[in-house]
């Protein structure tokens, strides 16, 4: 699946992308508030300033994401590894994050 394919179907209704693979996709400023991306290769996308709130994040893989100003707000980050990610700047306010690796730095 592509972008335009994914946003196309959140657009009309779809919400559950498990397993999808994204990998360096540009995914700048897009709207996927309640998505269902579990299990989903994110490695390398650029969420800078997306809104993935309460989103069910559960075992994404984000190594090398850009997430400047992405809004996690009550996402399920369960089993994401964010070590080595800079956060600074991301909103992670009453996300999940059971079974995560975080580092703060």
């Amino acid at each position: 699946m592509n972008i335009k394919e994914l946003l196309s179907r959140y657009s009309a209704g779809q919400r559950d992308f498990r397993d999808i693979t994204l990998i360096a996709a540009n995914l700048r400023n897009v709207n996927l508030s309640g998505v269902n991306l579990s299990g989903a290769d994110l490695r390398g996308v650029n969420l800078t300033r997306a809104n993935l709130s309460y989103a069910n994040l559960t075992n994404v893989r984000l190594q090398g994401a850009n997430l400047t100003e992405t809004n996690f707000i009550a996402a399920n980050l369960t089993g994401v590894d964010l070590n080595g990610i800079d956060v600074s700047q991301t909103n992670l306010s009453r996300a999940i994050f059971k079974e995560s690796k975080v580092a703060v730095q």
